[in-house]
């Protein structure tokens, strides 16, 4: 990792370095808000190891997911946006391009084995937000981030599945993966998110046309419950999608709120407003229980202290697709706010632990660091950190090809013969050798994946 010259995250190690407090954050301060975001994103990257020699850029060491990694980037190119400061700019660029995979759709072989929809879309994810936010264009003959999130957009668009459920996305792409047999919020939700971005960064109706196909499946499944506004995280297509997980996450709920606010400020149509106001009063009432303080909580693992090790890391997209909704939704900016506020004192709070005293745990309503740490809780801090910086400082919102935009993109990307679909437009079976280790570590998931069933009714994201 390159040294450091913010002045901010000098003084800020120096000062919790002697005393050994949590992080001081002011929200309502740009400056106090620029300093404990870099400590916060400092102790994030220090995780990160695919910028030492000889390690593959892009990638997170065990425990963690490629699919997580993909995230953090993508909140990484969110805290140049917020802060300015240009520390991980390098590596964040290096990283994004190098996991685009030989057919540039964030597909890289040596990912197969365990690479589902809401896996690549993250990644996708990462690209639009570099698009959006005007990150720094990629090289000649390098893929534009807008042509990156094109081609997985495309990819997923042709795995589109009418034979099971009457359509949708399953979470898995290949065959042989655990949790093939499942259509979920988050892969789902996730194509809906790339679809309602595209459509406004490209002004193509053939987006929204997507966006609105994928709602009105999921709407009309038992995945989704319109009437009290309830997301469940899946359902299996061995059942034909006849019932529901009724598991309950942040980041699903986001998924879906996030991208009608990218439909509603495109489009204006008051059907859009109608999702946020549901989205938003469920979202707030289940993840912001007055009885936690009103700060925003995992509780389907939290209160319980079982969350593996994916799942610290959702409140961080939960935060991420409020603030876009707060950004391109003015109309809900101070509900949304008011509860973020609460909620970014208190992960600043819980950054108290570890061996320098500012390490990141979870339960945002306690000063009292729970003992926990990990890249998840670092995203999660800082996403909810930094975003307080949306409201001191005046930042201009996601550009789209008309309004600043820059990337340059390919409506074709994607389409071609990647292997990552067959000529029926079904996901593909997977043609590399399997080996007696990869049918083994299958077994292993999917017998999680059944266990969950049978305990909870409901699948949970262990991948």
């Amino acid at each position: 990792m390159k040294p450091f010259h913010s002045s901010w995250l000098v003084s800020t190690l120096v000062a919790t370095a002697q005393f050994g407090s949590a992080l001081q954050l002011t929200v309502s301060d740009a400056d106090s808000i620029r300093s404990t975001a870099s400590v916060v994103a400092y102790d994030l990257m220090s995780y990160y190891t695919g910028n030492r020699t000889g390690d593959v850029p892009g990638n997170l060491p065990s425990p963690y997911y490629w699919w997580e990694a993909g995230a953090m980037f993508g909140e990484m190119v969110e805290y140049w946006y917020y802060t300015g400061d240009t520390t991980y700019n390098d590596e964040v660029k290096q990283a994004l391009l190098h996991q685009v995979g030989d057919d540039k759709d964030y597909m890289p072989r040596n990912q197969s084995k365990s690479l589902g929809n809401d896996d690549q879309v993250f990644w996708a994810f990462s690209a639009m937000t570099a698009a959006e936010l005007k990150f720094e264009d990629p090289g000649d003959g390098q893929p534009s981030w807008l042509s990156l999130a094109q081609a997985v957009f495309n990819e997923q668009a042709s795995r589109w599945d009418d034979a099971t459920c009457g359509g949708g996305l399953r979470w898995q792409i290949f065959t042989f993966n655990a949790g093939y047999d499942y259509k979920n919020a988050v892969s789902n939700g996730g194509f809906f998110q790339l679809a309602a971005r595209l459509a406004r960064y490209t002004q193509n109706q053939t987006y929204v046309d997507w966006a609105e196909k994928t709602w009105e499946w999921y709407a009309g499944t038992p995945l989704l419950e319109t009437d009290n506004w309830q997301v469940n995280d899946g359902s299996s297509t061995q059942k034909n999608c006849s019932d529901a997980s009724q598991l309950q996450w942040t980041y699903n709920y986001g998924v879906f709120l996030a991208g009608n606010a990218y439909l509603y400020n495109y489009t204006g149509d008051a059907k859009y407003m109608d999702r946020i106001d549901g989205l938003l009063n469920s979202t707030l009432e289940r993840f912001f229980p007055d009885k936690m303080g009103g700060v925003m909580v995992e509780v389907t693992c939290e209160p319980l202290g079982n969350c593996n090790n994916d799942q610290p890391a959702f409140k961080a997209f939960l935060t991420r697709w409020l603030v876009l909704t707060a950004q391109l939704v003015p109309e809900v900016y101070d509900r949304i706010f008011e509860y973020l506020r609460k909620s970014a004192a208190g992960a600043a709070g819980q950054c108290s632990g570890g061996e320098f005293g500012r390490h990141c745990g979870r339960e945002w309503n306690s000063t009292v660091w729970d003992g926990t740490s990990g890249v998840g809780e670092q995203m999660s801090a800082l996403a909810i950190i930094q975003a307080m910086m949306l409201d001191t400082t005046e930042l201009a919102a996601p550009v789209g090809a008309t309004t600043g935009g820059t990337s340059k993109g390919d409506p074709s990307a994607g389409t071609g013969t990647s292997g990552t679909t067959g000529s029926n437009g079904m996901p593909a079976v997977n043609t590399d050798k399997i080996t007696t280790g990869d049918k083994a570590g299958a077994g292993i998931l999917t017998a999680v994946v059944l266990c969950l069933v049978l305990i909870t009714g409901g699948c949970l994201v262990l991948e």
